[in-house]
């Protein structure tokens, strides 16, 4: 598994933590920590050992969002570039086969509120900070925050939060339906590797095809019909359906392999 001084991967049984360590630029997303996050997710992603993701920060920090230093002098071309390769870092977190939750700390700004709004699930200390401060530099919302935060919170909230750079606490977070849960200050991780267990005991196929299925934001029957007739019986043929149905009729708990 890939590791750098910005981020770190540690196991547990079948569940990853990934910590950014770069407390000093609050996690700031540098080119460097969006590489390094991109690269251990992909990793991750396609590890069988692994189950589950749990993504949170160091020394009480979750992500300060984009780094200003690092946009200084961009060209048009050079700013489209960073932003597609931010975008590799959403697309793994929202359609990634296996589930990612986030354990929040202190702030989540900017494009750390998009990573904490974009997991599964979002575990936020009580005391953590989300803030959509764009606008104050100047900037639209970005890394999928568009299309995470409303589907949380609804178009009206976001809307306010986008265009006024509201700043809520982590109950007030969980309250609106930005986070999932809440936790005691410095308890989010415990938390969230908890919840963690959860997911990496469920049917690892059936979560990355519902994943696909939600990430579509389809619109109509008809779309949500034709997903299932494409989806749904690969699932049926799986291991995991086969192991399952037979648990079920020998009335025992299935034991999801991912296959």
């Amino acid at each position: 598994m890939s590791e750098t001084s910005l981020v770190r991967v540690e196991r547990q049984d079948s569940i990853a933590i990934v910590t950014m360590t770069s407390p000093k630029t609050r996690n700031a997303l540098a080119a460097p920590m969006r590489d390094a996050l991109t690269e251990a997710l992909d990793e991750l992603m396609n590890d069988t050992s692994c189950r589950a993701i749990v993504l949170t920060g160091a020394e009480g920090v979750f992500c300060a969002g984009g780094d200003l230093k690092s946009m200084v002098g961009a060209t048009l071309q050079g700013a489209r570039h960073r932003m597609m390769r931010g975008h590799r870092l959403v697309r793994l977190i929202a359609e990634g086969p296996k589930p990612v939750l986030t354990a929040v700390e202190g702030p989540a700004f900017g494009a750390g509120m998009s990573i904490a709004a974009m997991s599964d699930l979002c575990v936020a200390s009580r005391e953590a900070k989300f803030g959509a401060v764009f606008g104050k530099v100047g900037l639209a919302p970005d890394w999928g925050w568009l299309w995470s935060v409303p589907m949380r919170v609804g178009m009206g909230r976001a809307r306010r939060m986008a265009m006024l750079a509201e700043v809520v606490t982590g109950e007030e977070a969980v309250r609106i339906g930005l986070a999932d849960l809440d936790a005691a200050p410095g308890t989010a991780l415990e938390v969230a590797l908890d919840q963690a267990k959860l997911y990496a005991e469920a049917a690892t196929l059936a979560i990355g095809a519902t994943k696909t299925a939600f990430c579509r934001h389809m619109a109509s029957l008809d779309e949500v019909l034709a997903f299932e007739a494409n989806h749904q019986p690969g699932l049926m043929l799986s291991g995991d359906h086969v192991r399952a149905r037979d648990a079920f009729f020998a009335k025992q708990t299935p034991v999801f392999e991912g296959s």
